[in-house]
């Protein structure tokens, strides 16, 4: 007998269901704790600005990519884990959706399970999918020897790599990946969009509107950004710290993706 399937709703994070985010309130934590220098704090910002401000090319993902691997390399994991959990006790303003807030609440309302895919560091997205109410986690397993990060990365979880993991979660959970829902905001997850029956754009640029034209997606406008300050759990400060780790995480991923496109 067949076991029953049921969709799903994927959601990725960074930009689709956080807004914005107060980085300096997050990076006082880390520069207290130890793991950040004010001067790497400085250089790794600027070069995350130009990122942001400037879009992904090769070059400037490439400065980020450096700047950041350097940063995130030997940092001590069981530090990082005590200074999240200190972090959870402030109180920070960061910036969600609201729309991204309510999409979350009609799946579960309709009994879809909600998954959180993102390129960043497993261990600063799992408190965020808590914090969420999301059933699952889809996240960059980075490599550890010794109880430090090493900079290594044993699973990445962008492009292609985003899609293999949804159909590797649907087979074991049992779900309908035809009958599932997509969200991001960015070009490079077309994988993720693709694998899924019902695939939507948010805040599209003029890249990923044209594919979603082209692949018959939905687009979404988000345009409600709220504060978190009252939430559960300080659940404000968590997610910023998402958008900081995710960052280093990310361009590193985003840089590698390019130079083995390029080697391949």
């Amino acid at each position: 007998m067949a076991t029953e399937t049921r969709p799903a709703a994927f959601f990725d994070l960074d930009k689709t269901i956080i807004a914005m985010s107060s980085s300096s309130a997050i990076s006082r934590p880390l520069l207290e704790g130890g793991l950040l220098t004010r001067t790497a704090a400085l250089r790794t910002g600027y070069a995350a600005l130009l990122f942001h401000m400037g879009g992904a090319d090769e070059r400037k993902t490439n400065r980020l990519r450096d700047a950041l691997s350097e940063l995130i390399r030997g940092w001590d994991v069981a530090r990082l884990n005590e200074i999240l959990d200190d972090t959870l006790e402030q109180h920070i303003d960061p910036v969600v959706y609201e729309e991204a807030l309510e999409l979350i609440h009609a799946h579960h309302e309709l009994g879809r399970d909600v998954v959180i895919v993102s390129a960043s560091a497993e261990e600063v997205v799992q408190p965020i999918a808590r914090l969420l109410g999301a059933d699952a986690v889809i996240a960059t397993k980075m490599a550890v020897e010794d109880g430090h990060f090493t900079g290594e990365i044993d699973f990445y979880a962008f492009g292609e790599n985003k899609a293999t993991a949804m159909k590797e979660l649907a087979a074991e959970r049992g779900y309908d990946l035809s009958r599932s829902y997509a969200y991001s905001d960015s070009i490079t997850d077309m994988p993720m969009l693709s694998v899924v029956g019902n695939g939507y754009a948010v805040n599209p640029d003029r890249a990923l509107r044209r594919a979603a034209l082209d692949h018959g997606w939905g687009m979404l406008r988000f345009r409600k950004p709220v504060a978190l300050r009252s939430a559960p759990s300080a659940a404000s400060v968590a997610i910023g710290v998402v958008v900081v780790v995710g960052v280093v995480v990310g361009a590193v991923l985003v840089s590698r993706a390019i130079r083995r496109r390029r080697w391949e």
